[in-house]
């Protein structure tokens, strides 16, 4: 395994859901994100949330398409997050998905953690990719 971190901005735009129904309940956004550190670039994704009457409870899924270099490695792949908050307790799975890496990232896998403290974030990548 290998690892990448650094940190990461975040710009959430919310978008027209495509019924309207019950719109107060669910929520759908586009993700524009400009990575730094070892994974330098760019991701862009769709984000649908669902939220709860209790305050502190929700739920996201995510794709997102990363572009960029990676430890130097050119190319793009895509991440697949899924995300619950439960009574202020958060719960995140972000994958790699398979077969998505393209040029010098093909065969990426691996999973990323994501750190939010005081308004910024940072990322944490476990990653494997066959050698060049």
């Amino acid at each position: 395994m290998s690892h990448a971190s650094g940190s990461f901005e975040v710009k959430l735009t919310p978008q027209p859901l495509a019924d309207s129904r019950d719109a107060s309940a669910r929520g759908r956004m586009s993700i524009a994100k400009q990575y730094h550190g070892d994974l330098a670039g760019t991701g862009v994704g769709e984000m649908l949330t669902g939220m709860t009457a209790e305050k502190n409870s929700a739920g996201y899924v995510a794709i997102e398409r990363v572009s960029g270099t990676l430890h130097g490695r050119k190319g793009s792949f895509i991440l697949q997050h899924s995300g619950t908050m439960t009574r202020g307790a958060p719960q995140l799975v972000i994958t790699v998905v398979p077969d998505s890496g393209t040029e010098e990232l093909a065969g990426l896998t691996g999973g990323m953690q994501i750190t939010i403290a005081d308004g910024k974030h940072s990322y944490d990548f476990e990653y494997t990719q066959p050698p060049k």
